[in-house]
């Protein structure tokens, strides 16, 4: 299969011929090359623009025009797409769909605090419910804009209104319309802003020299214009009255015995446009200036691009010798400390490092202690499969059962020591324990149940609870609760005075015949646990079970205890 395919490898060199090294070269001929192929080809466009005729000039202030009226006409439709958003947000507010009205106003009014911009509400009459230009509860008419408002409800999208006078405001101003449904009374939201409030739209973007710009709804009315165009707010424009006129063509007009060559851009959001004009004469003027002045700006351009090339590969090649330290520390098994560099990304590698060098250190820790941990256990084992040996011997008269019982016994301690080479230092959870030798026991039908807090014990611990476990489960097993249908078993622990308490109680549905004597089981509860742990086992006899209780000095559980051997040299 083509996917299965090996990746082609580069051609070797003949036989007898060695292929030559490459070249390694600083980052810095990089970056300077870098700055090469993006300065080039832009010296390259100028000199083609320095030999263009006035045409060509004239068509390059058209697209700079363009350019500028667009960026005006995007601005101000991120501001109306804005408040949209701002609408749509303040239209989920569980408080107007809840009916208190005083509490959304009071929630507009801390939303919209400092923007410039209020909040209106109203019913289906367009009479309005609030607005946060004022007080809540000032007597309010009718909306001033009931003709968009209506056309918003019509369609039911949010709608952008013309510019129009505001009685409440006393000020042109505009509305965006959004329709709510299941907000009780009200039925329409807006959001209104003062129109002069659009003027720093239309002035953070530098026009040519000699134009001038203006904002105007659909019906040609000024919403915003430039500072030097000389235009009110509320005048129609004298330009443009063609609405038909194809936005990006450029027109020319006479306008006060004076011909001017006029631009507009058109929004699909709102339905306004922004109109920009200049005198005939002035667009028609050579752009010497402007050629001197690129030429200037671009040698100045590559000269401090250079600088900074030269200064950014002195700061990449100290962060790469750092991180080349860094990486031969780690090599020879030294502790690397994460450093601080001007690169992100050299910086990222440097704390990987760091950590790699931790956990390279704590691997041969637990590799240390489980080795020695293994070595002591493995001499413990020894002696406790022994005793299994004799004790096991002992209770039985042939040599199968022998077997099966001393092997049973063999496992359980086997899967402790599963435990043990899983956790390492951690120590053991109790919980885990006690499913690992339960489970050959536990029916099916959920009779054996257990419960108690999350407790971690060490090694030792879990090699001798372990097998107290086993012993109890085989107990069960063969004359107790498991053995019996109608049998169950809790199994039980909880901390209490710095000891874990734990309870093993056998309810029985009819009595069955005891043990004839003291086995195994009863030697691993009361000699072990009593003994290598310093518990304190209790043994009881009910009417309907038997009952055993382990109390464990919790200093002899500690998983700290694992966590170093007196005898184990950290800094090996």
């Amino acid at each position: 299969m083509a996917d299965n395919a090996a990746p082609e490898r580069p051609a070797e060199p003949a036989s007898g011929q060695s292929a030559p090294p490459r070249r390694a070269r600083p980052v810095a001929h990089y970056l300077f090359a870098l700055i090469l192929v993006i300065l080039l080809p832009a010296f390259a466009v100028a000199l083609i623009l320095l030999m263009r005729t006035n045409d060509a000039q004239d068509q390059v202030v058209r697209a700079l025009t363009n350019a500028t009226v667009q960026a005006m006409g995007h601005s101000v439709d991120r501001e109306i797409a804005g408040m949209g958003t701002t609408l749509r947000v303040l239209s989920s507010d569980s408080a107007l769909y809840e009916g208190d009205l005083a509490q959304f106003h009071d929630r507009g009014v801390e939303a919209l605090a400092g923007t410039g911009t209020y909040l209106l509400a109203v019913d289906a009459d367009m009479n309005q419910l609030l607005n946060t230009r004022v007080s809540y509860g000032e007597p309010l008419g009718k909306t001033s804009d009931d003709e968009t408002a209506t056309l918003a409800r019509e369609r039911g999208v949010a709608t952008v209104s013309s510019l129009f006078f505001g009685q409440t405001a006393q000020s042109y101003v505009f509305n965006v319309w959004l329709p709510v449904s299941n907000a009780g009374s009200t039925v329409l939201l807006a959001l209104t802003q003062n129109a002069a409030n659009l003027v720093p739209a239309l002035q953070s973007r530098q026009m040519p020299a000699g134009w001038h710009a203006a904002l105007v709804d659909r019906g040609n009315t000024i919403i915003a214009a430039t500072s030097e165009a000389g235009l009110r707010i509320g005048d129609i424009l004298p330009l443009r009255r063609e609405t038909t006129t194809n936005a990006s063509d450029w027109t020319e007009e006479v306008v006060n015995d004076q011909r001017v060559v006029t631009a507009e851009w058109r929004s699909g959001l709102s339905g306004w446009r922004i109109v920009a004009w200049a005198s005939a004469a002035q667009v028609s003027r050579p752009l010497g200036e402007s050629v001197l002045q690129l030429t200037a700006w671009g040698i100045a351009i590559a000269l401090v691009a250079s600088l900074i090339a030269f200064l950014l590969a002195q700061r990449i090649r100290r962060s790469v010798q750092g991180l080349q330290s860094d990486a031969r520390r780690l090599g020879r098994g030294e502790i690397v400390t994460a450093g601080q560099y001007p690169v992100a990304e050299i910086t990222e590698i440097s704390t990987t490092l760091a950590e790699s060098s931790a956990q390279l250190q704590a691997a041969e820790r637990d590799v240390r202690f489980l080795m020695r941990e293994l070595a002591h256990r493995s001499k413990n084992q020894m002696a406790v499969i022994a005793a299994m040996a004799k004790q096991t011997a002992r209770g039985t008269t042939d040599v199968p059962t022998y077997v099966q019982a001393l092997e049973r016994r063999i496992m359980g301690l086997a899967r402790s020591t599963d435990l043990l080479l899983a956790h390492g230092r951690a120590g053991v959870e109790l919980s885990d324990l006690v499913d690992q030798q339960l489970a050959p026991f536990r029916p099916a039908d959920g009779r054996i149940l257990v419960s108690g807090p999350t407790i971690r014990i060490n090694p030792q611990g879990a090699q001798i609870l372990g097998m107290a476990l086993h012993e109890l489960a085989t107990n069960a097993t063969r004359y107790g609760a498991i053995a019996d249908p109608g049998g169950q078993i809790r199994l039980d622990w909880r901390i209490a005075d710095e000891r874990l308490v734990l309870d093993w109680r056998e309810t029985l549905s009819q009595p069955l015949p005891p043990p004839g004597r003291a086995g195994f089981g009863t030697t691993v509860l009361l000699s072990m646990v009593g003994g290598a742990l310093g518990a304190t086992v209790i043994h009881h006899d009910h009417a309907d079970g038997v009952e055993w209780t382990l109390s464990i000095p919790l200093s002899a559980l500690d998983p700290g205890f694992a966590a170093v051997r007196p005898d184990e040299d950290m800094d090996q």
